[in-house]
């Protein structure tokens, strides 16, 4: 499919796509190109999905078409009975979106109307059976970080209190599900210090907890040490009602030891709220957390917001690059992956989009019975590695010819 990708409007705000020839998903591409007789061998390759088997479409959520404004899919991830444990079902969701208002707008209404976007989309969320729903990195606000200009700061809010926090707190309690909240946090208690923050919020509306971003970048326009450093939060597992679940921020899926802490720690379903460019990190993308998935023996939920966002003044990197006003295209592509090593197709590249996914929990254990891979991992050997890694006077392990 070949669509004309839009253009900035000269006010400085959002459009869809830089490229000249875009295409909404890389499953349409496959969809529409691959001969039908093959392309069941093709997914079963590239998305590990054995013929007939999971991740299925989930028949109760409706289809969209390709000219609907909201992507939505929904499949379901089946686990094999077993004869001591009835089968543990949890139903996920996954929001991705554009900026709703021109970067130029004033704060307030540029929060407004995506909090507006996420209440309508929350409601279809809920009646899709959704319990447990994560919305992506920062999502209450444009990602200002790159520009560097600290302006963006006023988008902070409390963990507890903060506008974008008890709007989440009403969507808990109104459609009883658990709501994953990333926000630009403003920690009011240690001197206003800023975090990149995800809110774990209960069904009944409480806060259960908060983790804060542990992998902070500084790759390219992603220099995002102006604002905020490595979090303090550790590894978290929050024993939710629908299970136990942990959230990776962003960046912290480029480093396998940040994922195997949160499977050591318990966890059963991984988020991985992003905000991530179609220049930096798309081909790394489909594969991460699918790996994480496999190895640590979790399902991962990865999302990555959509559309190009443009900023009123221009902004360099120091990378020889002439100033720019965006970081180029966020290209949406949500997906889970089960650890199985499965996965679903991803959401569109451009459109807003909610992933709906069944999950039966009681697949992480027999992946991890099947594979071994935490019994069999030589943790007592990595932690010495480790402690001699880390002294000043270490020296590597290298074998040379005498």
């Amino acid at each position: 499919m070949k669509e004309e990708a839009s253009q900035p409007s000269s006010s400085g705000a959002l459009h869809d796509a830089d490229a000249s020839v875009s295409y909404d998903s890389v499953e349409h591409v496959l969809d529409t190109h691959i001969p039908a007789a093959v392309l069941p061998q093709v997914k079963r390759i590239l998305y590990g999905t054995n013929m007939g088997a999971s991740p299925r479409p989930l028949e109760s959520v409706p289809t969209t078409r390709l000219d609907d404004p909201l992507d939505v899919k929904g499949y379901a991830f089946h686990a094999k009975p077993e004869q001591f444990r009835q089968p543990r079902l949890t139903t996920i969701g996954l929001v991705q979106h554009s900026i709703k208002a021109d970067t130029s707008e004033p704060f307030a209404v540029q929060r407004r109307k995506i909090l507006e976007f996420v209440g309508d989309v929350a409601k279809k969320a809920a009646a899709n059976g959704v319990q447990i729903l994560c919305l992506q990195e920062c999502f209450s606000m444009p990602f200002g970080f790159c520009t560097r200009e600290k302006v963006y700061a006023e988008f902070a809010e409390s963990a507890t209190h903060g506008e974008s926090i008890v709007f989440c707190q009403e969507l808990a309690k109104t459609y009883n599900m658990v709501v994953i909240a990333p926000i630009l946090e403003r920690d009011e208690v240690h001197g206003d210090t800023v975090w990149n923050t995800a809110v774990v919020i209960e069904k009944d509306g409480s806060v259960l907890g908060i983790h804060r971003k542990n992998h902070i970048p500084r790759v390219g326009d992603f220099n995002e040490s102006t604002y905020y450093m490595e979090g303090n939060t550790g590894h978290p597992v929050f024993d939710t009602s629908y299970g136990k679940i942990a959230v990776n921020i962003c960046y912290g899926r480029h480093h396998p030891l940040n994922w195997m802490a949160f499977g050591l720690n318990g966890a059963e379903i991984v988020f991985n709220p992003s905000c991530t460019a179609d220049g930096l990190s798309e081909p790394l993308w489909a594969i991460e957390a699918r790996n994480a998935a496999i190895a640590n023996g979790f399902y991962v939920g990865a999302i990555n917001r959509t559309g190009t966002e443009v900023f009123p003044n221009a902004f360099t990197s120091g990378d020889g690059r002439p100033a720019h006003t965006s970081f180029g295209h966020f290209y949406g592509s949500s997906y889970v992956a089960a650890p199985d090593g499965s996965r679903t197709p991803g959401l569109s590249r451009f459109r807003d989009g909610l992933m709906v996914a069944q999950l039966d929990l009681n697949l992480c254990r027999q992946v991890r019975d099947s594979w071994g891979f935490t019994q069999t991992g030589r943790h007592d050997m990595y932690e010495a590695f480790l402690n001699r890694y880390n002294s000043p006077d270490f020296v590597p392990q290298i074998v040379r010819r005498a």
